[in-house]
């Protein structure tokens, strides 16, 4: 619970306090006056208007002093009723206040409507151009070192499971047989599977150099008793290694080779089967499933996301030199990117807008029932000082003009009562 007088109440009030010292002094300087008018009064017409218009402020004064300071308190600690308004009640404000950002802020249409028109992808890339100097420095700074302080309060295992099964739910939405058969067909029509080919051709053949042994010896286990009698079985074995060796040099030279054809053709298959085959799209979508449910991807990923995680807090802490480099190239290129391109605007705008109505409209709620709970478990004096630092020193100046305006009411009355 907040203490009753915070550093915090305090400055914010001391405005307010000097504008309740101004409006008091204003009025005790009307009763001064009046008493003074009373004692030295003659019998000029214009003593008449004088007193008329200390009197009429005096009142004027006097009742919006009562009215302003049965907001916050008892006038003079006396149990008058329907006073001390805020204090007595608090709890239905904060009910008051729940219901009126939820019903005028934090609905869907609501939000929708106010951040239509709002660019967040340009908004984001001057940001990441913006220098690093001056009042966006600052807030620069700050954030930093916001989400360093939050990634260091959080449960480093609880955030990887909800990042986890956050990342893990929209990967499980996502088929990802006919993205995987584009990207095949793409890379295919441009060329790009040929250094893939080569390379695991240059693999099969460190894989069969490493296994020689092991060849040889399964070759020599199903030749018959008297091939391996009489030796022939090694010949065999190499007759076996160094024609796959030549078939796999043939492989690697000749583009034309069948055998490479047929791997090629094979690839063109599978991209067609990934994008149009049910069947294949659905043991593909399996295996996914099954991936993201296996405990040692989830090992994993606690692994990646805590190296994330620190990496993170570092770049928070010093955002400098996070901001050097290759990283700050790069963020200066997003932020060309998000600013200039139009397309990218169009898709990172839509995704932000379905984003914020769908957090106003799930977790609405749960927002103006934290604001309705906090300013309960507040003291009554607390409520009281922040409410009045907030808008005591306007509240201030409904007193000068209650004295003011009630003086030349007085006035206009007197000068209506002399002529009549």
């Amino acid at each position: 619970m907040p203490s009753a007088r915070s550093p915090f109440a305090r400055n914010a009030s001391d405005p307010a306090r000097r504008m309740r010292l101004f409006a008091t002094g204003l009025l005790l300087a009307m009763a001064v006056i009046f008493v003074l008018l009373r004692r030295f009064e003659g019998p000029h017409p214009a003593w008449g208007y004088a007193i008329a218009f200390v009197e009429a402020a005096m009142v004027g004064g006097l009742a919006d002093w009562f009215a302003v300071t049965a907001l916050f308190r008892r006038p003079l600690g006396l149990p008058i009723p329907h006073t001390a308004i805020i204090p007595v009640n608090k709890d239905r404000i904060a009910d008051t206040m729940a219901a009126f950002l939820r019903a005028n802020f934090l609905t869907s249409q609501v939000v929708a409507r106010r951040i239509a028109q709002f660019n967040f992808a340009a908004a984001a890339g001057g940001f990441l151009l913006a220098p690093t100097s001056g009042s966006e420095g600052r807030l620069r700074g700050g954030a930093a070192s916001l989400i360093a302080d939050v990634l260091e309060a959080l449960d480093p295992e609880r955030l990887g499971r909800q990042v986890r099964a956050g990342l893990w739910q929209q990967l499980a939405k996502l088929e990802v047989a006919p993205l995987l058969g584009r990207m095949i067909d793409a890379a295919i029509a441009d060329g790009k599977h040929l250094p893939l080919i080569a390379a695991g051709i240059g693999k099969v053949g460190e894989v069969l150099e490493a296994n020689e042994d092991m060849v040889r010896g399964m070759i020599s286990e199903r030749s018959g008793a008297l091939l391996r009698w009489t030796g022939i079985d090694g010949k065999i074995a190499n007759k076996v290694l160094d024609g796959v060796y030549k078939l796999l040099a043939e492989m690697m030279v000749v583009p034309g080779h069948p055998v490479r054809a047929r791997v090629e053709a094979g690839l063109e298959e599978l991209a067609r089967d990934l994008v149009a085959n049910p069947e294949t799209r659905a043991k593909v979508e399996q295996a996914k499933l099954d991936l993201l449910e296996n405990p040692a991807v989830a090992e994993w990923w606690q692994g990646v996301w805590e190296r994330i995680r620190t990496g993170l807090i570092a770049a928070a802490r010093d955002p400098d030199a996070a901001l050097a480099g290759q990283l700050g190239s790069a963020l200066a290129e997003l932020g060309v990117a998000l600013r200039d391109d139009p397309a990218l605007q169009v898709q990172i705008n839509r995704f932000a807008r379905r984003t914020l109505v769908g957090t106003v409209s799930r977790y609405g709620d749960e927002i103006v029932r934290l604001v309705s709970e906090t300013v309960k478990r507040w003291d009554a004096q607390t409520v009281t000082d922040r409410v009045e630092g907030a808008v005591g020193r306007d509240l201030q100046f409904i007193r000068i003009n209650g004295t003011l305006v009630g003086g030349t009411f007085g006035l206009a009355i007197h000068a209506a009562e002399w002529w009549l």
